[in-house]
């Protein structure tokens, strides 16, 4: 029997609104139209909290990444699921991890899929980004092994609830989700040593996912 994916009900080919509402005070916003994502590295590193592989019910979307050869190596590549993701910048934070930009990596010379990460900003057009990707790889429409889904934030603050809500509904569909907050001296220097405690749990968590020995593997 395949996994459940409960998101992939909520996939149209309209993309999901997201609600504007009539200006309110700033009281009333700060506790009914504002909420605070999950923080950062709640999840154990082998818990799933999604699918842990493509499942045969999925429909491939019609906008989808391309698949590239690579001859390099990592542990593991991080996707960018659209323009200014933010894979670049993660991919610093680990001297074995590189990005792919915005395609999935095929491995030329080495054997089993690429151990892959999905990267997308939590605004409206990356979440919705990530969702097609998400989807594209439950459909068995690229042939990487998929650790999760990092949603990097968009914007320094407290996450609209509509977005926290879509954030949800989309990381659904991913094995784990990992939420990066706002790191304001990225924007000047980019990631240095003394990263936040939550970026650094993030990475040691990603990193606990690969068996050691073993650049194209993920421990699922």
């Amino acid at each position: 029997m395949p996994e459940k994916n409960p998101w992939l009900e909520l996939v149209s080919s309209k993309p999901p609104a997201v609600s504007v509402e009539s200006p309110t005070p700033p009281e009333a916003a700060a506790s009914a139209s504002v909420a605070t994502l999950p923080e950062v590295g709640d999840l154990e590193p082998a818990v799933l909290t999604g699918p842990s592989g493509p499942q045969p019910h999925v429909s491939a979307p019609s906008v989808s990444l391309p698949s590239r050869r690579v001859v390099e190596a990592p542990s593991i590549w991080l996707v960018g699921a659209h323009g200014g993701a933010g894979e670049t910048t993660l991919a610093m934070l680990s001297e074995d991890w590189m990005a792919s930009e915005h395609a999935w990596p095929q491995p030329a010379n080495v054997h089993g899929p690429a151990c892959c990460v999905l990267v997308a900003r939590t605004h409206t057009h990356g979440l919705l980004a990530a969702q097609r990707a998400l989807q594209q790889w439950a459909s068995g429409g690229t042939a990487v092994e998929l650790l999760g889904l990092a949603l990097v934030a968009d914007a320094p603050g407290r996450l609209p609830a509509p977005l926290r809500d879509l954030a949800k509904v989309i990381g659904g569909g991913a094995p784990r989700v990992w939420h990066v907050p706002w790191v304001e001296a990225w924007r000047f220097d980019g990631p240095a040593s003394d990263a936040p405690r939550a970026v650094r749990k993030t990475v040691e968590q990603i990193k606990a996912l690969v068996r050691p020995n073993n650049n194209q593997g993920g421990q699922l």
